[in-house]
């Protein structure tokens, strides 16, 4: 009985530390709810964590393209995910129309972002530490062919 209570405990032991490290950075969002007769209502949550390793399944010459297009950009994307986490909660950009609202914010190290309109509302929320990660996988792909 004893040798399976600690069985049971490394068991549980084990899933707590695979849980804790699968989401370490946090949670990716997607909510999409249409508002019309049949809308669709999709939402998606899953640990932030996977994204980068993810990437490692993109082909070498898809990355090294994809880091190409986006090599200008890279050291303004990295600095502006890496400050952001360093500042407090706060609304980067509200825009709010007659019937429409768009604001992208920063929350609790995540930026988040959220569109409502009369037809559909979309929530997505993205841990900043998870875009750092993204942008030095890509700057780290070297191109195949410096020429495309």
């Amino acid at each position: 009985m004893i040798m399976l209570a600690k069985i049971g405990l490394g068991i549980a032991g084990t899933l707590a530390v695979a849980g804790v490290y699968t989401f370490r950075d946090g949670v990716m969002r997607v909510d999409v709810d249409e508002h019309h007769a049949g809308g669709d209502h999709v939402h998606l949550w899953f640990p932030a964590a996977a994204v980068p390793m993810l990437m490692s399944a993109v082909p070498d010459r898809e990355l090294a393209k994809a880091s190409r297009q986006a090599r200008e950009y890279m050291p303004l994307a990295r600095a502006v995910a890496h400050e952001l986490g360093q500042f407090p909660d706060t609304t980067l950009v509200e825009v709010q129309d007659r019937n429409k609202h768009v604001r992208v914010s920063t929350h609790y190290g995540a930026i988040q972002i959220d569109v409502t309109d009369p037809d559909e509302d979309v929530h997505v929320v993205c841990p900043l530490a998870t875009i750092e990660d993204v942008t030095a996988q890509l700057a780290q792909a070297q191109p195949e062919n410096p020429e495309n």
